[in-house]
């Protein structure tokens, strides 16, 4: 397969590991002990849990939507940034190669 047929680049998957691994560390920041029926434990009340982690998970999914939206770069022999004498031995080389 032809890499420029890939919808991604190499920076965008990097950009998504990157997200995903914040998205991981939020559900790390919220998880801890629990309360039961026994025992009440207040730290299920925490900042950190509360604030912080949602927060920290909220980043790294909008990380995630920018890495899959990201559209990679052109390649810099685009046709566009040509001039005119390298516009014109492009055609006579395409033209050379359909005979």
């Amino acid at each position: 397969m032809d890499r420029r047929n890939l919808a991604f680049d190499r920076t965008n998957f990097i950009l998504l590991a990157i997200g995903f691994a914040i998205v991981v560390i939020g559900f790390v920041l919220m998880s801890g002990d629990g309360s039961t029926e026994q025992v009440y434990n207040a730290d299920i009340f925490s900042a950190r849990r509360i604030k912080v982690a949602p927060v920290v998970c909220f980043i790294g999914f909008v990380s995630m939507i920018y890495a899959v939206i990201r559209k990679p770069k052109t390649p810099v022999d685009d046709v566009a940034v040509l001039d005119e004498a390298e516009k014109e031995a492009l055609a006579e080389t395409s033209e050379n190669e359909k005979n």
